[in-house]
């Protein structure tokens, strides 16, 4: 990771402006710093056992706000490309997206490994992996290919995903199918990772390897949503745009999930669609209110979230599960994680309902990493990966 410094006052001054190097969007900040916080507030809820169902990834096929999290980051990341490498005649492109790309994937390996760092079980894939998987992806198609081709090969991705879930057999098992550990995408996992899958279900990866494809077609509507942003129209039809292109791929996803359900475990073309037009309206009506229309006192918050946004995703996942290695002793005997102990002792007597309890820890989680991050932002210091 490398350390730079910032000014917060740039991002008042307009609404494209310099940092590190490199064009950066105030909106676009401001929309990946609520999604990260949000990625915050699920992941850490104070007990698992009690989560509101809005908070929680849908059981199979349909969707919750849950579920947008993770492909509008992977939308946002294609965006980001689009302004971070729109000059493609600079060298050394190419090496820095492969090393960027290692470097996410070895810290999503890390999280897994740790701290057993039991090298015969861990799970290789996961949400940075794949994040780092698509960086790569989509930045070599950026680098190699015009938007028209762009278009096209999402649209490719999305329809030959369908078309092999839905009509190639699975070997050892039979037809076509898209349960849990029997689609082709599971068989896949099993016969290629073994025994490096997710813990939770052992036979197949909610971010395994066919399904990959289709999160790549995400972070390609992310390029064409920020090759949009910077052309020369004019800002209101550019937000305008964005929208009408949010509610196209609504429809589609409309039309699509009458036959390929809208699914965020296998990652389906439907869901694609649903999630890609959603991020299109979210950024519309971000770029519209703060680089339009000028509101931008209130993103400030957001925008700490948002310029650190790997690095608290990583430490948010990490610092707890140090917590839970330091053991308090309990009256009966037994002990519990450090975690654990904070929550019995701060939220659950305070609290008559236990989800009421769980939904305070997890807000509480948020609250003390905003102040971290403001500090950081404050202090001009953002930790590149």
């Amino acid at each position: 990771m490398e350390q730079t410094a910032i000014s917060p006052g740039h991002y008042l001054n307009s609404d494209i402006n310099r940092l590190t190097g490199k064009t950066r969007l105030l909106s676009l900040d401001t929309f990946r710093g609520l999604t990260v916080a949000a990625m915050i507030l699920v992941n850490n809820p104070g007990d698992w056992g009690h989560i509101y169902a809005p908070l929680e990834h849908a059981h199979w096929h349909g969707w919750t706000p849950t579920d947008l999290i993770f492909p509008f980051f992977l939308f946002i990341v294609g965006v980001s490309i689009s302004y971070a490498l729109q000059d493609k005649t600079r060298d050394g492109l190419v090496g820095k997206i492969v090393k960027r790309s290692l470097i996410l994937f070895s810290l999503g390996l890390f999280l897994n490994l740790f701290p057993k760092f039991d090298f015969a079980t861990v799970r290789i894939p996961g949400v940075l992996p794949r994040i780092a998987l698509v960086y790569l992806a989509s930045s070599l198609i950026y680098l190699r290919t015009t938007t028209r081709t762009q278009g096209w090969l999402m649209g490719s991705l999305l329809i030959g995903y369908w078309l092999l879930m839905s009509f190639v057999p699975v070997p050892d098992f039979g037809p076509a199918n898209l349960e849990p550990a029997t689609n082709l995408g599971a068989w896949l996992d099993r016969t290629v990772l073994g025994g490096h899958l997710w813990k939770t279900s052992k036979t197949w990866d909610p971010e395994g390897l066919l399904s990959t494809l289709p999160a790549i077609a995400t972070g390609l509507s992310g390029i064409l949503a920020g090759t949009l942003l910077r052309s020369t129209r004019p800002e209101a039809e550019k937000a305008v745009w964005l929208f009408v292109a949010g509610c196209l791929s609504l429809l589609g996803s409309y039309v699509w999930s009458g036959f390929f359900p809208i699914n965020k475990s296998l990652w389906t073309s439907s869901f694609v669609l649903l999630t890609s037009g959603l991020a299109l309206q979210a950024l519309a009506l971000c770029y519209w209110l703060i680089d339009v229309r000028g509101y931008r006192n209130w993103t400030k918050p957001f925008v700490a979230f948002g310029v650190n946004a790997i690095t608290v995703f990583f430490l948010s996942g990490l610092i707890p599960r140090i917590l839970n290695l330091i053991r308090v002793p309990q009256p009966d005997g037994s002990d519990i994680g450090a975690k654990e102990w904070m929550y019995q002792t701060f939220f659950v007597p305070y609290f008559e309902s236990p989800y009421n309890a769980s939904l305070a820890g997890a807000l509480t989680f948020v609250l003390i990493w905003f102040v971290i991050l403001y500090w950081m932002y404050q202090k001009k210091i953002i930790i590149k990966v």
